[in-house]
């Protein structure tokens, strides 16, 4: 029997480099996305991740943009390195495993599907997704939103669809935005992958691997769940013509220490044994 995995990734700064929503600013000629998204955070009104959404439903600033310009900023949304290769070796990985790969991201779902074109099919693809006014062409208001929360109902969604269990689950993220899904992966033995080094995805997510090339989220995915050694996972990236320079494994203790400013007994040898 073929065993049968579902691997979601999100999309800003895990597939791409880029943010949407400041691609976006730049093509729409303005830049003050990070302090709009700072000021969202600060009052806690919308979940992490749909901030560009509801700047173009609900800011003046936002409030021109059109479908085309969706689709212009994915055109100019910068892809990692090896996007197009990740996802078709994951058609081959190995025999007798089935890789599903699907998309969920709270980025506008036109922008994700055009900077993944002939890359990801667009059902295959989860990102937040408007209605606009047929007269104006302006955002109306949104269908719905895969963010925080809303990643795990399309994921729950999509592993009901294929029949798998919990643990064949694989989400690879990058910040705070994808805390919620991984918590809950995380319950069911799921494989968890951080692409970046934020404090707090690191420390939920069960492996964390940060390169420029996509391909090396399949190391953690070879290792887990393939079981493959070193030399093996080497010689798979040796037959798409790739060579891993470097592969070291870090665990780094973040510890921060200040003086007190009150006197305090220094314990004794005895007290700390104890």
């Amino acid at each position: 029997m073929t065993k049968q995995f579902l691997l979601a990734s999100d999309f800003d700064q895990t597939l791409s480099f880029n943010d949407s929503g400041v691609v976006l600013s730049e093509l729409i000629g303005f830049h003050g996305f990070h302090d709009k998204v700072k000021g969202l955070a600060e009052m806690n009104l919308v979940q992490q991740g749909a901030e560009l959404s509801y700047l173009i439903l609900h800011d003046p600033d936002f409030r021109n943009v059109r479908r085309e310009h969706l689709l212009e900023t994915g055109k100019r949304i910068r892809l990692k390195h090896d996007v197009a290769l990740f996802a078709r070796a994951l058609d081959n990985l190995a025999e007798g495993y089935k890789f599903h790969f699907n998309v969920i991201s709270a980025a506008p779902q036109e922008i994700i599907e055009s900077a993944l074109e002939g890359i990801v099919p667009p059902d295959h693809i989860f990102g937040t997704r408007f209605r606009y006014k047929e007269a104006t062409g302006e955002v109306d208001s949104i269908i719905r939103a895969s963010a925080g929360w809303g990643k795990i109902t399309v994921l729950e969604e999509l592993r009901s669809s294929l029949g798998i269990s919990h643990d064949s689950i694989i989400y690879m993220g990058d910040g705070s935005s994808d805390l919620p899904v991984m918590m809950h992966i995380n319950q069911y033995d799921g494989l968890t992958i951080a692409v970046s080094e934020a404090k707090f995805i690191t420390r939920v997510a069960k492996r964390t691997v940060v390169s420029d090339n996509a391909m090396s989220v399949l190391v953690p995915v070879c290792e887990k769940v393939l079981r493959w050694d070193s030399a093996k996972i080497r010689r798979f990236f040796a037959s798409y013509g790739l060579t891993m320079l470097e592969w070291e494994k870090v665990r780094t203790d973040l510890v921060t220490i200040q003086d007190s400013s009150e006197q305090v007994p220094v314990a004794t040898a005895s007290q700390l044994n104890a």
